[in-house]
């Protein structure tokens, strides 16, 4: 009992896969069987002992049962309960019908060993979903398709090849036995045209993109006012760009962009914990069925034992800066600087506050010329997925926090909360022309101090793309090739000079990855996120205006988007 005490998690997860496997090949022995010759003596002992009807009866269902169990190891493989449920029921009955059909004893005792090793694995299929929402792909059907033909051209072989003399295959057709594998085979092949004719009608098509007039914006709203937990980056969900996928309960949901064959889930679900696993399996199956590439950009480190119960391959694409508010402080002379440029702006006239979501339109065309004359001073012009955009609808569904100078906002940014305040980031940081040298400075301080009056425990920077990558000899080649263009890319992106401006704050580096059903697919999701964020190739090529603002500091831009910070620690 010890000795199956150990064995019995590498056994149940194992369980899944070996039984698909097996059940897939016990379905095409009975599909191979239906469609062969019976063995004459013991087809004269049944024949005497039992009614006609009933071994025509039962030679046909016996096909039937083979075809479920070929559609039915795909549920096991995707461990759904109620393939398991099915699959036993099936088993039971196929057993009897091997006897009553031909006498196949052989088959019967295959198939009741394995109801026998099935039975004790049942916690092996926990997902619990019906088996008309099991996604079902292209290609499978295709394999099924090929194993029914495949069945159909062996009987044909079985009976040219059969003891009948010198009569052609096609006049043994008219025998009984010919006759009846005839019917199993079509009855099978009827049952997978009818049932992959209704997979392609019921088969769930894309999610639209929800949009601010659809009715599901209103239910995403509600998710993300209760989510058990939820990061800041969740608040994207409302920019108006991305699909979703809701759990049967409606309390959860999974966001993602579609480009091309990729579909991409920006971060974890959010919404129950208990229903995160669950939104992944279907958001992977749904885009199987539609042959598409999935993929999970962005999720931190409590999500990688679920995406690794997915199978998929793994791949850390940096860090992200995260600031514990009960322990930050101004003094001593590491902020030294940052406390001066705090103190100046602050001694100079400027002011902060932050305004509640939905009370900032009489202030809307104010911060919209900021946004617009800060566009105008950097690559790429607005962005999505990934990162936000200025859109007044947008804008309005967050609090605002904005820096006046004699009595004009020079600078503001939308918040990310979250329901249980575990922690806020910031999404817009815009700035205008005139603003003061490190006003972004006195706004994140100023940010980090709202924070603890409000209760928040921590304060994220974002992201800092690369950071954290290992060069060693055995690492990963995408985390070498991704450590050199951190050390090196500096032409194409400022990578050590975002995680240098975000390190002065002292904060937690928590790794970020991506993750996809194979290892190559990942450089080609890393493309399609970047073209996602920033409107494809024409966002990419579109450049700033001439910067002809003087000297000052960037650390106005957002963190996935500072252009040069080191004059910032001068």
């Amino acid at each position: 009992m010890r000795f199956w005490r150990d064995l019995r998690p590498a056994a149940l997860a194992m369980a899944p896969l070996v039984a698909a496997s097996l059940t897939l090949a016990l379905g095409i022995l009975l599909l191979a069987s239906g469609a062969s010759p019976s063995v004459p003596d013991r087809f004269i002992r049944l024949y005497e002992i039992t009614p006609p009807l009933l071994i025509e009866v039962s030679h046909f269902l016996s096909s039937v049962a083979g075809l479920l169990l070929v559609m039915l190891a795909f549920g096991l493989r995707s461990k759904l309960d109620a393939a398991w449920a099915a699959t036993m029921a099936t088993l039971a009955i196929a057993a009897p019908l091997s006897l009553l059909k031909g006498y196949v004893w052989e088959e019967a005792v295959l198939l009741l060993v394995m109801l026998m090793a099935m039975a004790p694995f049942r916690e092996a299929f926990p997902r619990k979903a019906a088996l008309t929402r099991m996604e079902v792909t292209p290609g499978w059907l295709a394999s099924a398709l090929a194993a029914v033909v495949g069945a159909g051209l062996l009987g044909l072989w079985s009976f040219e090849h059969a003891d009948y003399g010198d009569q052609s295959w096609w006049r043994v057709m008219i025998d009984a036995d010919a006759a009846r594998a005839a019917r199993a085979w079509a009855g099978a092949a009827i049952g997978l045209l009818v049932f992959g004719v209704w997979r392609l009608i019921a088969t769930a098509a894309a999610p639209p993109i929800v949009g601010e007039d659809d009715p599901d914006f209103a239910r995403i709203r509600h998710i993300l006012a209760h989510a058990e937990a939820a990061e800041p980056g969740a608040n994207l969900a409302l920019l108006g760009d991305k699909r979703f996928l809701f759990s049967f309960s409606g309390e959860s949901f999974l966001m993602f962009g579609v480009r091309g064959r990729s579909w991409v889930a920006l971060g974890a679900p959010v919404g129950r914990q208990d229903e995160r696993l669950d939104l992944l399996w279907r958001f992977r199956e749904l885009a199987d069925a539609h042959a598409a590439r999935p993929g999970v950009y962005g999720v931190g480190v409590d999500e990688l034992p679920d995406l690794v119960e997915l199978g998929f391959s793994i791949q850390k694409v940096g860090e992200n800066a995260t600031v514990p508010l009960d322990s930050f402080r101004l003094d001593g002379t590491r902020r030294g600087n940052l406390r001066r440029a705090w103190k100046k702006i602050g001694s100079s006239g400027g002011s902060f506050e932050v305004i509640a979501a939905g009370e900032a339109q009489p202030l809307m065309s104010e911060l919209q010329a900021i946004s617009e004359s800060w566009l105008g001073h950097h690559a790429g012009g607005e962005k999505g997925f990934s990162l936000g955009g200025f859109t007044p609808r947008y804008v309005a569904e967050f609090p605002i926090a904005i820096v006046r100078q004699d009595d004009r906002v020079v600078a503001f940014a939308t918040l990310w909360t979250t329901s249980a305040r575990l922690s806020f980031s910031m999404d817009l940081m815009r700035y205008s022309d005139d603003a003061p040298k490190n006003v972004m400075d006195f706004l994140f301080v100023e940010l980090i101090g709202w924070g603890q009056e409000q209760g928040y425990q921590a304060f994220e920077f974002g992201l800092a793309p690369l950071s954290g990558l290992d060069d060693r000899p055995l690492a990963p080649m995408m985390s070498r090739v991704g450590n050199l263009l951190f050390e090196r890319g500096e032409e194409i992106y400022n990578f050590q000079g975002v995680h240098r401006y975000k390190d002065k704050y002292d904060p937690t580096w928590q790794p970020r990855y991506i993750a996809a059903p194979k290892s190559w697919h990942i450089p080609l999701l890393l493309a399609e996120v970047g073209l996602m964020s920033s409107g494809g190739m024409a966002g990419l090529t579109k450049r700033p205006k001439k910067d002809e603002r003087p000297n000052r500091s960037t650390s106005g831009l957002h963190p996935e988007q500072i252009d040069q910070v080191n004059d910032q620690n001068k």
